[in-house]
């Protein structure tokens, strides 16, 4: 009896064991599920959103190789009205020695403003700028870009102490947008820009720049979600790869950074900017306009 008792008990001892494997089994499975179901509802979500047709600008270091005068020429070809201007462009290839920035004097702002006008283009931001922090260092930029009709000056501030940098956002009309480079750069994770500019008046936020995001290893839609409401302007990438800084920019909707995706989201945020489009792959540096235009065509096969 004894021994008929014993087997019993062992027999008992392993269904129970048996039934508690099971349950922790299905657990992990039902957990798997319901994860798996808010991605498929994440995604599902933005697969219904009628994105908006944002204005395209494009930042002049794509043509970084040319001079500001060609580069004016090339974007005009793309058909595209607006442009963000940077420091350091050779402004003619017949004067070398002349870069656009904030120095030029008022003579070559006035042969700037005529080139403008005759190609029908506008300069809608300028940057990334380093600035002092200090008001005359300040006024000379934020003059600059009053004269130029600029609205939106891209920058990453050396220093933490934004109140004179937002003042002077207030006084002149015009926006600053703090820029992420990628790591090792200061402002090169969301959260960061998310401190420095949350304080600040509303024409203090973020110039997104989703390639440098993934370079850092930041998901781009992720990083607009947690920037809403302070993104006033976006250099708009797609790279081959994600969590790399050798990656490279390819066309729209190619590469990994689920361009619908953030589109839909500043779409939801009621984003009203431009996607100034910035293209540095190095191997098409003679010539970008044609990625450019099918990342443009793609971008247009998702507007709503």
């Amino acid at each position: 009896m004894k021994k008929k008792g014993f087997l019993l008990f062992v027999l008992m001892a392993a269904l129970i064991v048996s039934c508690t494997e099971e349950t922790q089994k299905q657990g992990i499975k039902n957990e798997g599920t319901q994860s798996a179901i808010k991605e498929q509802t994440a995604t599902a979500g933005y697969q219904h959103v009628r994105i908006k047709k944002f204005p395209f600008a494009v930042q002049c270091w794509t043509f970084r190789k040319f001079s500001f005068f060609e580069t004016l020429e090339k974007v005009k070809s793309l058909g595209i009205k607006y442009i963000q201007a940077y420091p350091g462009q050779v402004l003619s290839k017949d004067m070398p020695g002349v870069k656009f920035s904030h120095d030029l004097d008022e003579e070559q702002i006035w042969i700037v403003k005529k080139s403008l006008k005759e190609k029908g283009l506008e300069i809608v931001g300028y940057g990334v700028i380093g600035f002092e922090n200090n008001e005359e260092s300040m006024h000379r930029v934020f003059d600059f870009a009053k004269t130029l009709g600029i609205r939106t000056i891209v920058t990453e501030p050396e220093y933490d102490d934004y109140s004179l940098l937002d003042r002077m956002a207030r006084e002149y009309n015009i926006n600053i947008a703090v820029h992420n480079h990628p790591v090792p750069s200061k402002y090169a994770r969301p959260e960061t820009v998310l401190e420095h500019v949350k304080s600040c008046s509303e024409g203090i936020g973020s110039c997104a720049d989703t390639g440098h995001w993934m370079r850092t290893g930041v998901n781009p839609v992720e990083a607009v979600k947690l920037l809403k409401g302070r993104i006033l302007d976006v250099h708009l990438k797609d790279l081959n790869e994600f969590g790399t800084k050798e990656a490279y920019d390819v066309p729209f909707g190619q590469g990994k950074a689920n361009i619908h995706d953030i589109l839909a989201e500043l779409t939801l945020q009621n984003y009203g900017g431009f996607l100034s489009i910035e293209y540095e792959n190095e191997k098409e540096i003679d010539n970008p306009s044609p990625s450019i235009i099918k990342g443009i065509e793609y971008i247009k096969s998702i507007t709503k």
